[in-house]
């Protein structure tokens, strides 16, 4: 039995794997902001544990960490899926939303991971599943702000990966597409109000056109990912980026031959800094 730390657990994905990992006779750790709801969504199952968690306070990471070695003896994988999006311009974004965002996406996941990792160090065993998104792999015009702390969420992961190797334990940064969620409701995205008029008919105003239209008609399907995520948890050997749905397949294999094509026109100029190998300074 593994025993999984899920934060945003009461909806969405984390909801979704929380039930898939009971099913498979895992153990899991819910945690929410508000988790009154969570006994209703899950039942008083015997593998459950459903706690209070705000993952921008540091102090209740530690005691909700500690609460769940207490209850299930260890710490097998840490879910970080709590976060939410914000739609706009870079220059549209206010200082508050950004940092409101960055507290949540960023600092808080960094807040969970440090309070779960001593647990998994003293057990020199542990997964880490940090929730990115096709945005922290390829950014796009109306969500530049948000894409910026998923990129930072796979930065942190990258390093994180090599440094917990040689204690036993994994990181893995899982980048879904675009998936029949709430993601793109009120409750877990917020669209910035100060619109500027110039941008209206650039495509950050076609991505605002975009979002408003196309809830519940992405491609991606939510139980198959959740499905999909507790196979991931299972893995003896994870992959360090999990990418999933064929629009995520699609943009990374794009950007990936854009990259390469700008680096073979650009690479002249872009070696010429160098030294010269055969000139050495004194």
């Amino acid at each position: 039995m593994r025993v999984w730390f899920i934060t945003g657990a009461s909806r969405g994905f984390g909801a979704l794997i929380a039930q898939e990992a009971l099913n498979a006779g895992d153990a899991v750790v819910a945690t929410a902001r508000n988790p009154q709801g969570l006994h209703e969504k899950f039942g008083n199952h015997a593998n459950l544990l459903p706690m209070a968690l705000d993952v921008t306070d540091e102090a209740s990471a530690h005691k909700a960490a500690e609460l769940a070695v207490k209850r299930f003896g260890k710490i097998d994988i840490l879910l970080n899926n709590a976060g939410f999006g914000l739609l706009g311009a870079v220059e549209e974004a206010t200082t508050d939303e950004i940092e409101k965002l960055y507290a949540t996406n960023v600092f808080g996941l960094l807040k969970v991971t440090r309070a779960v990792l001593p647990h998994m160090r003293r057990q020199r065993s542990g997964h880490v599943i940090n929730i990115s998104s096709i945005g922290g792999y390829v950014s796009h015009a109306g969500w530049g702000v948000y894409c910026s702390t998923k990129f930072a969420v796979e930065g942190l992961t990258e390093a994180l990966a090599a440094e917990v190797a040689p204690l036993g334990i994994k990181a893995t940064v899982v980048e879904p597409g675009f998936f029949r969620t709430d993601f793109l409701d009120e409750s877990s995205l917020s669209v910035s109000p100060s619109s500027i008029s110039d941008y209206l008919e650039t495509p950050v105003g076609a991505m605002r056109e975009f979002a408003a239209g196309h809830n519940h008609q992405q491609p991606g399907d939510p139980a198959r990912f959740a499905k999909a995520m507790v196979t991931l948890g299972h893995s003896h050997n994870p992959p360090l980026r999990m990418p999933f749905g064929s629009d995520t397949v699609e943009a990374i294999e794009r950007k990936n031959a854009s990259v390469a094509k700008e680096l073979e026109a650009w690479r002249d100029l872009a070696v010429s800094t160098d030294f010269p190998k055969d000139v050495k300074e004194d």
